[in-house]
């Protein structure tokens, strides 16, 4: 793309590099072992992600982890920037009650906040850090666009497993596109809908459609507040219409997620891919809540949001106030 032949790019790798270094060097990190890091993503970046063999997205993607282990290397260049010690994993019996429905046969559905473009790696960090090793593996992520086209994401993508779709957000972006991208989505719920017949499958999505981001108008003075952006009923009733039409038991798990310092995304929404990326070594934390109960009928349908969002909410703080414990955490608060 036009992004990696000018400054723009160039300046936005270096600002990237120069980060990641920083955030690998407060981990203990050997500075030769983050310096391959590096090169690998560029290497990659540039093969895959830009030019004329720049990797194409279906509406679903497995991960490919031979011959080359792309799941394995995202784990690898991420896990140095996550202080593990003072990282949080709460609601571990809702988890292992999650799992089982799944090994049972049956599907789960994460509703999450979105914080960090390293969500997917701090997700299966911190499954693995409880034993989840083999099912964190298997999960898959709904993906919007950037995830598949910006060129140092689409390394990381490829190691996923994913549903590729177009956020409310980005699909009026361009008129002249936008029957293509509509078209695409219907495909991925398509490919949803045979995955929840098969049973035993489990999802990541954020029902918000992107990224919390800082409120830029905080009082003066005041640390900088992260809202977790609000779930999207039509989206999560579409989650839900599918798992009915599945015939199989569908159940759905707010999770938070703490990753908002380790990488945290502009304080704008921006359409175009290459922003510029902060890169923090910090603790991180998540907390799977109760199952959202079946609420029935129209009201019952923002009633079910509505408590998958405030109970997200509830174990964001939860997180939050643990880490705090351990550590002064700024949860977004700049230097």
């Amino acid at each position: 793309p036009e992004e990696g032949k000018d400054g723009g790019m160039r300046n936005a790798l270096s600002y990237f590099i120069t980060e990641y270094f920083t955030a690998c060097d407060m981990s203990g990190e050997p500075p030769e072992a983050t310096a391959e890091k590096v090169v690998s993503a560029v290497k990659f970046g540039f093969e895959y992600g830009a030019g004329p063999n720049k990797y194409t997205f279906g509406v679903t993607h497995d991960a490919i982890r031979e011959p080359f282990d792309f799941y394995k290397w995202g784990m690898e260049f991420w896990n140095p920037t996550i202080d593990q010690e003072n990282s949080v994993v709460l609601g571990k019996e809702n988890l292992k009650t999650a799992f089982k429905q799944i090994r049972d046969g049956e599907n789960v559905v994460f509703l999450a906040n979105h914080q960090s473009e390293a969500d997917a790696q701090v997700f299966t960090n911190m499954l693995e850090k409880e034993g989840f090793s083999d099912e964190a593996a298997h999960i898959r992520y709904v993906a919007g666009h950037k995830v598949t086209t910006d060129t140092l994401a689409v390394p990381f993508s490829m190691g996923r497993n994913l549903l590729c779709i177009h956020s409310k957000k980005h699909i009026d972006s361009d008129p002249d596109t936008k029957s293509g991208k509509q078209r695409q989505n219907l495909q991925t719920m398509s490919a949803m809908l045979r995955m929840f017949r098969s049973g035993g499958t489990s999802i990541w999505v954020a029902p918000s459609g992107g990224r919390d981001r800082r409120d830029v108008n905080s009082s003066p003075g005041a640390p900088p507040s992260i809202p977790i952006a609000p779930f999207d009923s039509k989206t999560v009733d579409m989650f839900r219409l599918l798992g009915n039409k599945s015939k199989v038991p569908t159940h759905f798990y707010p999770l938070a997620m703490v990753s908002y310092e380790l990488c945290p995304p502009p304080d704008r929404t921006e359409a175009a891919v290459g922003e510029e990326r902060n890169v923090r070594y910090t603790p991180v934390g998540i907390m799977v809540l109760p199952e959202v109960p079946n609420f029935g009928g129209l009201e019952g349908r923002h009633a079910f949001t509505e408590h998958a969002f405030k109970e997200t909410q509830k174990g964001y703080d939860k997180c939050v106030e643990e880490i705090q414990k351990m550590v002064p955490f700024r949860c977004g608060d700049e230097e």
